[in-house]
């Protein structure tokens, strides 16, 4: 017991028997009557309040360590906040970086998008059903005759071609469209010699891009040489090999729907195939059908194409959308003797996009609006 303690003692005994002299016996005959008296609980509580911890260094150093755990606990619970608003704004900064990335992202893929899916129907031509089922007027809107086949209104006969279905599905992971070239090696005005960028292939990438990226199609690009041969250019059996390597190739890819034969064309030097559309030089394009028919030979039997009615209603509708679309990006359908390789599937086009004349820029950015016009075809 410290001094402290033993005075308080002394003290209150000393006030208990002044009390017990002057107070009378009833008030204090009850039990604890001393508990009534204000200054006795004050000090009781004090001396609770010390008992509770031995003495007052005691006391006090407790309230010391008591302090300093308490604003350990204030400091890690700060510093607890602290982290979390900090791990808070991490999460959101990252997520609206995230979401910038993707905006950026999709911004970029969808730019060839974004600056064709507006456009309007806008022809040039009446392409009304009654005109339309006018041989003369649709002869004279949309094909160009080779001198060396002839046609008939029995095979070009529109509302039939507008009939045909060729919508395909997107659901899928195997190869839909194939490109290729027959004559990888057509160049433009200002091809750099050796890039591959430069030249017809160059042009398919971009085509095989678009269909990809924008539109969702599964795409193969076959860049084989097929007018190549011992290193030297040479034409004249291209259809031939070509033939011969797609037709296993189809057999392994069952899938492939659509064969897109893609070329430029050749005209004479100071004719340049061009216009403008979404602000943008851009290459003209023809599209080309053989009918295995000559006007010297009649049927072709060794060139037998089962499908030629439904190459002439696809190229048809590909070119109807154009006229409605893009009523100066198209040339025409060019009617021609022989097969080109058009016999492998249906949906089977060969593309004449541009000239030698036109530059590589020109006759990529054709692929565009062809592209925005096939996806309209193929998905009905």
């Amino acid at each position: 017991m410290t001094r402290f303690q033993k005075a308080l003692g002394i003290l209150l005994s000393l006030c208990f028997f002044t009390i017990l002299t002057i107070v009378p016996e009833p008030v204090f005959t009850g039990k604890n009557v001393y508990r009534h008296l204000p200054l006795y609980r004050f000090l009781e509580k004090k001396s609770r309040e010390i008992d509770q911890y031995g003495d007052q260094k005691t006391y006090e150093a407790i309230a010391s360590e008591n302090g300093k755990y308490l604003r350990q606990k204030a400091k890690e619970e700060q510093t607890s906040i602290s982290e979390k608003e900090k791990k808070k704004n991490s999460k959101s900064k990252k997520k609206q970086k995230t979401k910038k990335q993707k905006t950026k992202k999709t911004e970029k893929k969808n730019t060839s998008r974004e600056t064709i899916s507006t456009a309007v129907p806008d022809p040039a031509i009446d392409l009304s059903p009654d005109l339309l089922a006018d041989y003369d007027y649709l002869l004279g809107q949309f094909y160009i005759v080779d001198s060396n086949t002839e046609t008939n209104p029995a095979q070009l006969n529109a509302q039939d071609f507008l009939k045909q279905d060729f919508k395909i599905s997107k659901d899928t992971d195997t190869p839909q469209i194939l490109i290729y070239h027959s004559h990888s090696q057509e160049t433009f005005a200002d091809s750099r010699e050796g890039e591959e960028a430069d030249t017809i292939v160059g042009v398919g990438d971009y085509l095989t891009q678009l269909l990809a990226e924008n539109y969702g199609y599964q795409v193969v690009h076959l860049k084989e040489q097929f007018d190549m041969a011992g290193g030297e250019l040479d034409r004249s059996a291209a259809y031939d090999y070509a033939r011969d390597y797609l037709e296993p190739y189809l057999q392994e890819n069952p899938d492939i729907q659509v064969i897109i034969d893609l070329h430029r064309d050749g005209v004479p030097e100071d004719r340049h195939l061009v216009t403008e559309i979404n602000g943008k030089p851009t290459a003209q394009i023809l599209f080309y059908n053989g009918l295995s028919y000559t006007t010297a030979k009649g049927s072709l039997e060794y060139l037998p194409n089962p499908y030629i009615q439904q190459n002439l209603a696809f190229s048809f509708q590909l070119e109807y959308q154009t006229a409605q679309y893009y009523p100066e990006f198209y040339r025409g359908i060019y009617l021609a003797g022989y097969r080109y390789n058009l016999h492998l599937r249906p949906r089977s086009i060969l593309l004449e996009a541009g000239a030698q004349t036109n530059t590589v820029q020109e006759v990529k950015n054709a692929m565009e609006p062809f592209a925005y016009i096939l996806n309209k075809v193929l998905q009905g």
